[in-house]
């Protein structure tokens, strides 16, 4: 089973991440479409070319499902140890890994390497399922995400909430026209999302981190910690610096930052949202951003790091926004 699906199941990784109400419509078939989706210009045409190796695969399919594995980082790592732009577990990419760019290596690490091989693990998997009943590309996600023999099992799409989220994503993303909008586009998300996984590891300062990078902070948190000796972040200037990447300006506070985004619900809640922590909106006292599998990137409390922390690491998980582009800035 491949890298970030097979593993990061087991811990709620596949919660629907893509939201429905972003879908335009693209035909109720996306099979065969060319590529709509924004994606980084450098794997435009690797995507274009990888995504039509098999009739269940299409090049929005495999946009977004690179958007979901990785955000287009090809440097992820996931906390369960899956690596690329397509998230291979090293088992899975030994097995599977081709080289795609016939430079006499396979490399994971190498997008023109781990595009095609993710396109060829996906059409294998569309043959391991090929007699089984319902709609073969959500038969191939159900496989990719719970394995070939969970599909056989069910006759379909396993019962398993997480398989079921990842399919519905997978499939919705896929029929999004690259369109307007007011809130954050898909480039943008990804932006985000890569520039707060460059600040992995950063010390938590508290009033620290701002649209330039890591600063020292101020004093004090609630427990009486000072951020003023700490070049760092604090929950909500780590926001802040991704998405000003990304060329969206947010507040300073986290309870400010969700008056600016747009709420969606958790079933829709996409990689590059911003998830909330509070009883209510005018007491947000926490806000990270969302990776997909179950994960967002955050900066804690006093005395951690930036890091990659379970959506219920806090208990009193309020809500998913997306961020409002003021000016629409397509990046």
């Amino acid at each position: 089973m491949k890298a970030s699906t097979a593993a990061v199941a087991t811990l709620g990784a596949t919660a629907a991440v893509f939201a429905a109400a972003l879908v335009q419509g693209a035909g109720d078939n996306p099979i065969g479409a060319a590529l709509s989706l924004a994606v980084p210009a450098e794997y435009q045409d690797l995507i274009e070319d990888a995504g039509n190796t098999c009739p269940e695969v299409s090049p929005n399919l495999l946009a977004a499902l690179l958007t979901q594995e990785s955000g287009f980082n090809p440097k992820a790592t996931s906390p369960v140890g899956a690596q690329g732009i397509a998230q291979f577990m090293p088992s899975t990419w030994e097995k599977h890994g081709i080289d795609g760019n016939g430079d006499g290596k396979r490399d994971v690490w190498d997008p023109a390497d781990a595009i095609p091989s993710s396109v060829q693990y996906l059409c294998t998997i569309a043959k391991d399922v090929k007699d089984v009943p319902g709609d073969k590309q959500s038969n191939m996600l159900a496989a990719y995400n719970a394995g070939s023999g969970a599909v056989r099992k069910y006759g379909g799409v396993p019962p398993y909430k997480e398989t079921q989220n990842y399919v519905r994503s997978i499939t919705a993303l896929s029929r999004k026209n690259n369109g307007g909008g007011g809130t954050a586009n898909a480039n943008q998300a990804v932006m985000a999302v890569n520039a707060a996984q460059g600040m992995l590891g950063t010390p938590y300062s508290w009033g620290g981190g701002n649209a330039n990078g890591p600063s020292t902070g101020t004093c004090c948190s609630p427990k009486g910690r000072s951020g003023a000796n700490i070049t760092g972040f604090d929950c909500s200037g780590l926001t802040l610096y991704a998405y000003a990447k990304a060329g969206i300006s947010l507040p300073r506070t986290a309870a400010q930052q969700y008056s600016a985004s747009k709420p969606v619900k958790r079933g829709q809640a996409q990689p590059g949202d911003l998830v909330f922590y509070g009883s209510s909106a005018t007491s947000i006292h926490h806000v990270g951003i969302y990776v997909g599998g179950g994960y967002m990137i955050d900066a804690p409390r006093p005395g951690t790091k930036v890091r990659f922390s379970p959506l219920d690491s806090m208990s009193d998980l309020y809500g998913f926004a997306r961020p409002v582009s003021s000016n629409n800035k397509e990046i």
